[in-house]
């Protein structure tokens, strides 16, 4: 899994020829804390898609320059351009079942 920042977030997400899911999060936060193992079996449950994560407090431009107003923010990107956003904490088959109907 990749962490993005301001340097290559263009390049690996709104560039990428394969579809992203970025989970914006934070330290200190506990419901990033809960999703994140989540987060990381999905990645290897869900192919032809890369995962990254953005860490909100290292790259605060980078959150506000995608509109994240709470985290866990996960944003699906296809070509460059949003087209799913889940906010908060998701039990593991309902974030997996927005995943999979985003990416189709």
């Amino acid at each position: 899994m990749e962490n993005l920042s301001e340097d290559n977030f263009d390049k690996e997400v709104l560039k990428s020829d394969k579809p992203v899911v970025v989970d914006f999060w934070a330290p200190w936060c506990g419901p990033c804390k809960m999703v994140a193992p989540v987060f990381e079996k999905l990645e290897h449950e869900i192919s032809g898609v890369k995962f990254a994560k953005v860490n909100v407090d290292e790259n605060q431009d980078l959150a506000q320059r995608n509109g994240v107003l709470g985290i866990p923010c996960m944003i699906i990107y296809k070509k460059g351009e949003e087209v799913e956003r889940v906010v908060g904490f998701q039990p593991e088959a309902q974030l997996k079942a927005k995943l999979t109907r985003a990416l189709e």
